[in-house]
């Protein structure tokens, strides 16, 4: 299980760190990618400083993978005076229609100005989030064509490119950065689980045991309806270890001696949460009480 503080800092995202420095006075709009199953955990607390509080437009993506529920409330709570919401999803291509009248609704004042001097100009925007977000994925879609490179695996982009698109900005894409230790526990779990960090850096079968723990508090019907558990009240005294031995017996994920295969049982709950296929699940609950779940 991951230490009450998570420290890691591999190089090239220090490189990124500079790189944002670097830049940030050629762009005028941050546009900053979240993961909308972990809107807390996905926030990295360098962003605001490197980018000298630039207007910014909060992207909640993979939001069909979200409970939709949260989804609402987390925009209403992210969205300010410098800084408008919204929902996306490279896949479905929800929200992506509302990228760029968003952008020029935080510039309009900026916008405005050049107008009135006879002035034209595309817009810059540097896009920022943490690893595996589906930053390259967002910017595909938007061109209408394969421009960067995208795997389900963090730490894909590893260099910025500028990329032209057909709504008039042009976007300087970054790689994904996290930020040097985790002071919080719950975040680290949560990155590791909807795998910004990449798995082999945190045990597997503590964190689908985490995950276990999760569940059965935030969606124990969904929790029991995928692995057909049946009440979830006959589980009230047992372990989140065992109730995660239960999950692999109820699968049959036995090997020789009737002992259960943990690590297959690990794999499966991660990729099957990955995957949306236990349901859609917001690990970040946008309410006092259950943020530190």
């Amino acid at each position: 299980m991951p230490s009450e503080t998570i420290q890691w800092f591999p190089g090239h995202m220090a490189k990124t760190r500079r790189m944002i420095s670097e830049n940030i006075k050629n762009v005028d709009i941050i546009i900053e990618i979240l993961d909308a199953r972990i809107p807390y955990s996905s926030r990295n607390p360098e962003i605001a400083r490197l980018t000298e509080s630039k207007p910014t437009l909060l992207l909640l993506n993979k939001a069909s993978l979200a409970d939709p529920n949260q989804n609402a409330l987390w925009v209403q709570r992210l969205t300010n005076e410098n800084t408008i919401c919204i929902l996306t999803d490279c896949v479905t291509g929800q929200g992506l229609n509302q990228l760029q009248p968003a952008i020029r609704k935080i510039l309009s004042e900026k916008l405005k100005k050049y107008e009135d001097k006879g002035m034209t100009r595309r817009i810059r925007a540097m896009v920022l989030g943490i690893p595996n977000v589906g930053k390259s994925s967002l910017i595909n879609k938007i061109c209408g064509n394969k421009k960067t490179r995208v795997e389900d695996r963090p730490g894909v982009t590893v260099d910025k490119q500028w990329v032209p698109t057909s709504i008039g900005v042009d976007l300087l894409d970054m790689p994904g950065i996290l930020w040097p230790k985790f002071e919080e526990k719950r975040v680290g779990e949560n990155l590791a689980l909807t795998g910004a960090i990449r798995d082999g850096i945190l045990d597997l079968e503590s964190l689908a045991v985490a995950l276990c723990k999760r569940l059965r508090l935030l969606y124990p019907d969904l929790l029991s309806a995928r692995y057909k558990l049946g009440d979830m009240k006959a589980y009230e005294e047992l372990s989140d270890y065992d109730l995660f031995l239960t999950i692999g017996k109820k699968r049959g994920f036995l090997i020789s001696g009737g002992e259960i295969n943990t690590e297959r049982t690990a794999i499966t709950l991660l990729d099957e949460f990955r995957g949306s296929k236990i349901g859609r699940i917001t690990l970040d609950r946008y309410a006092k009480e259950e943020l530190h779940a």
